[in-house]
C-alpha cells in the first residue's frame, strides 16, 4: 500500500535566485502618491486660507507647533553663526561698558536686568522674551547673530541695520555680563556707561534724520515741565 506524501504546508518562494523583490507589489503606486500629496497640499491651502488658526501673541502655540518652530529656530541659528569669530578684546571691560548704555535704551524693556520688574512690553511678548540675567543658552557667537539680524516672525529686530559690528559685541559682551550682576551692580553699571545711546549713535549708518529720544519715556516732559529718567517712577509735586 502507498504512505500519502507529505503536505507542503508554506508557500514556495517563486522569486528566481538572484533577483530583486518585485517593489511595485508592496508599494503604492505613484498615482496613489501623487493623489495623497495633491490631497495634503489642498487641506494645507484650505487651513491657511480660511484663517482659523490663531496667531494672536495672547494664545500660545500647541506644543508640537512650538517645538517645530523652536527647533527650526535653534538649528537656523547655529547654522548661520558658525563661521563669526569673536574680537580679541571681547571680554574687555570698556566693552561691557559700553554695552551697558546701549542695552539700557534698546535691550532692558524686553530683556530686563537684574532686580528689574517685569516691563509692559515683556508681558505682552509672544514668544516671551529670554531674561537674559537668569541665563544666557547662546554662544556669543550666536548672540551676535541674532542681535545683527534679529529674528523673523518675533519681537527681536536687526540692528545691524543700524549699529556697526563694534557696537553689537560692546551688547553682547554686556548682556553676557548680566547672569552673575547683582541688582545693585547692574544699576552701577547703567550709570556709569560712558556715553549714551544717543551720543554713541550719531555716525552710526541709517540714524540720518531720526529724532533720537524725542518720542523715548526718557526725557520726555511730564506736565509739571520736567523729566524723568527711564525706569523711575513719577512723583506727584
Amino acid at each position: 500500500m502507498t504512505e500519502p506524501r507529505d503536505i507542503e504546508t508554506q508557500d514556495e518562494d517563486t522569486t528566481p535566485k538572484g533577483q530583486f523583490l518585485d517593489l511595485h507589489r508592496h508599494l503604492p503606486s505613484t498615482a496613489f502618491v501623487l493623489l495623497l500629496l495633491l490631497s495634503l497640499a489642498a487641506f494645507g491651502g484650505a487651513f491657511v486660507y480660511a484663517g482659523v488658526y490663531n496667531i494672536g501673541a495672547d494664545e500660545p502655540h500647541s506644543k508640537l507647533v512650538y517645538n517645530t518652530l523652536d527647533k527650526f529656530r535653534e538649528r537656523a541659528i547655529k547654522h548661520h553663526a558658525r563661521d563669526i569669530v569673536l574680537p580679541a578684546d571681547f571680554g574687555d571691560a570698556k566693552r561691557i561698558a559700553t554695552g551697558a548704555g546701549l542695552y539700557s535704551e534698546m535691550c532692558a524693556d524686553c530683556h530686563l536686568g537684574p532686580g528689574v520688574d517685569k516691563s509692559e512690553m515683556s508681558q505682552g511678548l509672544y514668544p516671551p522674551a529670554p531674561e537674559l540675567a537668569r541665563g544666557i543658552n547662546h554662544t556669543p557667537a550666536e548672540m551676535f547673530w541674532i542681535i545683527k539680524h534679529g529674528i523673523k516672525l518675533s519681537a527681536m529686530p536687526a540692528w545691524g541695520k543700524t549699529h556697526d559690528d563694534e557696537l553689537i559685541w560692546d551688547m553682547v559682551a554686556f548682556a553676557r555680563a548680566l547672569p552673575k550682576m547683582s541688582p545693585e551692580q547692574y544699576q552701577a553699571a547703567l550709570a556709569s556707561a560712558p556715553a549714551g545711546h544717543d551720543e554713541m549713535m550719531k555716525a552710526m549708518p541709517g540714524m540720518a534724520g531720526m529724532s533720537g529720544m524725542k518720542d523715548s519715556e526718557a526725557g520726555k516732559p511730564t506736565p509739571s515741565g520736567h523729566s524723568h529718567a527711564k525706569g523711575s517712577k513719577p512723583h506727584a509735586d
